[in-house]
């Protein structure tokens, strides 16, 4: 299976000059815990994501409330994503790798073009054994699930997160 079969399309996004309060209240409204950031060149390519966690992270550490402060203060430059005619398999490796539940779907040119979460994978992965088909396997699910899971080592200082 490919991503692009699996992908959610039409995903809501936010610019980086854009308060925190504009990427909360689009997270309550889609019912999701991130918002993909774009360009403000309004290209559509992806330069950024911003997490739940991160907002309140940025929130708390700065000392400010969401509305005085911008998206691109909490955001994740570093973003790994994955193409449409990726496999299920290469994108939840990705996923894995990179100890993240969702992953932005990218064009050659870096335009988003949606994303795949974790909740896409085991959803398909129920649909397909419901059907008597193979996808991604147990194991492989099971993989995904431990990886994505598994603590970070934190630098020096840093509390540690309990299990």
């Amino acid at each position: 299976m490919r991503v692009e079969e699996l992908m959610h399309k039409g995903v809501r996004v936010c610019r980086p000059d854009e308060a925190m309060t504009e990427a909360a209240r689009i997270m309550w409204e889609a019912d999701c815990g991130c918002v993909p950031v774009v360009s403000g060149a309004g290209d559509g390519r992806l330069v950024g994501i911003v997490t739940d966690r991160d907002l309140c992270m940025a929130a708390y550490t700065r000392g400010k409330p969401l509305a005085e402060l911008c998206v691109r203060d909490a955001m994740s430059r570093d973003v790994r994503s994955c193409g449409p005619g990726d496999t299920l398999a290469a994108a939840a490796g990705a996923m894995r790798a990179a100890q993240v539940r969702r992953l932005p779907v990218v064009d050659a040119a870096g335009q988003l073009l949606g994303i795949v979460s974790l909740s896409d994978v085991a959803r398909e992965f129920t649909r397909l054994r419901a059907r008597g088909k193979k996808g991604i396997s147990a194991v492989e699910l099971g993989e995904l699930l431990a990886g994505i899971c598994e603590p970070r080592q934190l630098g020096p200082g840093a509390p540690q997160r309990s299990r």
